[in-house]
């Protein structure tokens, strides 16, 4: 008895408060809604904060009360994980309020909704593209920010990703035995990242692609080839002298020396 008696309770007290934000929202009192909306911003109810924020705002652009409603929104949004519509209000409110102290905040957190919708490392890369270039310019903007270390830890993170992307796609055409373009994709991403943790990975799958590349081209291609593999294959030697590959691939090489 005593607990239908609570559900019972609890149902009416959030018909009264549904009926109660309902009127606040249709009626003329802005600074109702004012309370009404720091209340449920302040209860991390954002959803519902954000539609009295925006009517605060275009009552009352250019007071206090609807720089602090533009400022929540942005807010409102980014904890809802909408990183779209928040990056659109925290680089909006910077142009809007230019000499506000909130800028700084502001222009780092646009930055990162940038960060947050930038997608898994399979995916098309454009928009960590789009996040890298954003905190850079954060980084040029404030280079006194108390952020500058998470800044580059946060940019060393996105440019990991596409080189995850890039790796991935020298071993696709590696799996898919297209081994000309697997190697000179390879050749590509050792110039761009010599220093890559996928170094090892990559110069190996071009090794063994040179070897593919070679034992399957026209008669008048091969010696050169040949050569071309057996270079490779010093190299490798002489950058991963511990490799464990190193025993597997010379013995794909020496079979081009019969």
């Amino acid at each position: 008895m005593q607990k239908q008696l609570l559900i019972y309770l609890l149902i009416s007290c959030a018909l009264v408060g549904c009926s109660n934000y309902n009127e606040v929202i249709k009626g003329d009192d802005y600074v109702k809604k004012f309370e009404l909306a720091n209340a449920l911003y302040d209860n991390e109810d954002f959803l519902k904060s954000i539609v009295l924020y925006e009517q605060i705002y275009q009552h009352a652009p250019k007071s206090g009360e609807g720089e602090l409603a533009y400022y929540r929104l942005g807010q409102s949004y980014y904890n809802a994980e909408d990183y779209y519509m928040a990056g659109y209000y925290f680089s909006s409110y910077i142009q809007r309020f230019p000499y506000s102290t909130k800028n700084e905040e502001l222009m780092f957190l646009a930055a990162m909704c940038k960060v947050k919708n930038s997608p898994e490392s399979s995916l098309d890369q454009s928009e960590t593209e789009e996040a890298i270039n954003a905190v850079q310019v954060f980084v040029d903007f404030y280079p006194n920010t108390k952020l500058m270390d998470s800044c580059n830890q946060i940019i060393d993170k996105l440019r990991f990703k596409i080189e995850s992307k890039e790796m991935n796609h020298v071993l696709l055409y590696s799996n898919t035995e297209r081994y000309r373009a697997a190697v000179t994709s390879a050749e590509i991403f050792l110039e761009k990242y010599p220093t890559s943790e996928y170094a090892e990975t990559v110069f190996s799958s071009m090794v063994k692609n040179s070897y593919y590349l070679t034992i399957n081209s026209v008669e008048r291609k091969k010696s050169a080839r040949i050569d071309e593999t057996n270079e490779r294959m010093r190299k490798f030697e002489a950058n991963f002298p511990d490799s464990d590959q190193i025993k597997s691939l010379n013995q794909l090489v020496n079979k081009l020396s019969n």
